[in-house]
């Protein structure tokens, strides 16, 4: 019987779904090696391995099979997708061009040691990409961003999505975001065409205008909108919650509840920067990775206050997600001191902290980044996680987030998702 390498229930899927790996055709208790690897689009080559021993029927089956050892081990039905790890140190997966899938190649070889011997294999096509989902470049006004559309009429919610100081226009959690049925704005702020890396400014009212475009989107229900940003996008996610009208729902991903290294013009005002210490950077590695777990001052002391995001006066709801391993900054604390200020104006707030999370949390199953180069900074950054607990840390995070957006801008509050 030949081996058969199968991913069910389809080899095609979004790359947030799980998928079930099995092999069929080998021997009773033979030992063979798992292979998956694909290749980015910068020709960047990713690869994992595990090591499995057929059950005696010759079958494997991820989802209850426990692999002894290699990238991972035990029972981890998706391990060969979230410890991928580049041939070239310290790169980090990320999708340029969402209109294209990855191609993860599963290989199966004989034995734990010599993987000369090919048994089987078979191709994960993983898209970021729904059927039908649209894609429209948005030049509007001052608007840098791009826009998917969900298939149907809708009304769907609206949400804006932000990323960090490394600039660009990430698309690739919008993707998902509009395959899982949300419209969604991905919002370039910094280093994209002709804005800056480092503005001296940034002004509110650009985010306004987004909201507004977005707003006025016929497939758009017309409950509110969501933002939800990662690092300085997640502190700005929380400005938009609270100084322009129409924002119901915020998420806050490895981010703090203050304005973080560059001014905020609002309404006529502007929050200056959290005050930051370059000199309590700690050096890592031979490499000379930056950790800057250390640099912002406490968002606790007074003196810090006037850079405090007054999130107190906002109407919306807080999702607040953080890791315990992030080396970029000390999120937790951060939410930890935000949060408290919400709660003790009696409002509800949720916030999930994870253990052995680091600071990029992304969708499930890109592998974690532990170290890779800021754009901004053109150095080796820090930034943390263990390999396992931050993998757990981000699919259940992804499930909040969108159970935290269906609830508080498509259904009522008191009506719980069955996502």
């Amino acid at each position: 019987m030949a081996v058969n390498v199968m991913i069910l229930p389809s080899p095609k899927c979004l790359f947030d779904d799980s998928v079930q790996i099995k092999v069929e055709g080998l021997s009773p208790w033979q030992e063979v090696t798992l292979r998956a690897s694909l290749t980015d689009e910068n020709g960047e080559f990713f690869q994992s391995f595990a090591y499995y021993r057929a059950e005696n029927n010759g079958e494997l089956d991820l989802t209850c099979s426990s692999a002894l050892g290699g990238s991972y081990s035990g029972v981890e039905p998706m391990g060969l997708l979230w410890s991928l790890e580049s041939k070239t140190p310290f790169k980090r997966l990320a999708k340029k061009n969402v209109l294209t899938p990855f191609y993860v190649h599963v290989e199966v070889f004989e034995g734990h040691t010599n993987t000369s011997q090919l048994l089987g294999k078979c191709i994960n096509e993983r898209k970021f990409l729904g059927e039908q989902v649209k894609r429209i470049p948005v030049r509007e006004g001052r608007l840098k961003a791009t826009l998917f559309l969900p298939p149907g009429l809708g009304p769907f919610p609206g949400l804006i999505d932000l990323y960090g100081t490394g600039g660009g226009l990430a698309e690739y959690r919008a993707s998902l975001l509009a395959s899982r049925g949300f419209v969604t704005l991905a919002l370039a702020y910094l280093a994209f065409e002709d804005i800056p890396a480092i503005p001296d400014i940034l002004e509110l009212d650009y985010f306004g205008e987004a909201v507004k475009f977005l707003r006025k989107q016929q497939q758009v229900k017309d409950t509110g909108i969501g933002v939800l940003g990662l690092s300085k996008g997640a502190d700005l996610a929380l400005s938009l919650a609270t100084f322009l009208p129409g924002i119901k729902a915020a998420v806050s991903i490895s981010g703090c509840g203050v304005n973080s290294f560059i001014p905020l013009r609002v309404n006529g005002f502007t929050i200056p920067p959290h005050p930051y210490d370059l000199g309590r950077m700690k050096i890592a590695g031979e490499s000379g990775m930056m950790d800057c777990s250390e640099v912002l001052d406490d968002p606790r002391d007074q003196a810090t206050w006037d850079c405090r995001i007054p999130v107190e006066k906002s109407s919306a709801k807080f999702l607040f997600l953080s890791g315990l391993d992030d080396k970029n900054w000390k999120s937790e604390l951060c939410c930890r001191e935000t949060v408290q200020r919400l709660q003790q104006c009696g409002r509800d707030v949720e916030f999930y902290c994870y253990p052995g999370a680091g600071h990029l949390l992304e969708p499930p199953y890109l592998p974690l980044c532990h170290v890779s180069i800021h754009k901004l900074v053109g150095a080796f950054m820090l930034w943390g996680g263990q390999q396992r607990e931050h993998a757990r840390a981000q699919e259940d995070a992804w499930h909040r987030i969108q159970v935290f957006f269906q609830q508080h801008l498509l259904y009522s509050d008191a009506i719980k998702s069955n996502l």
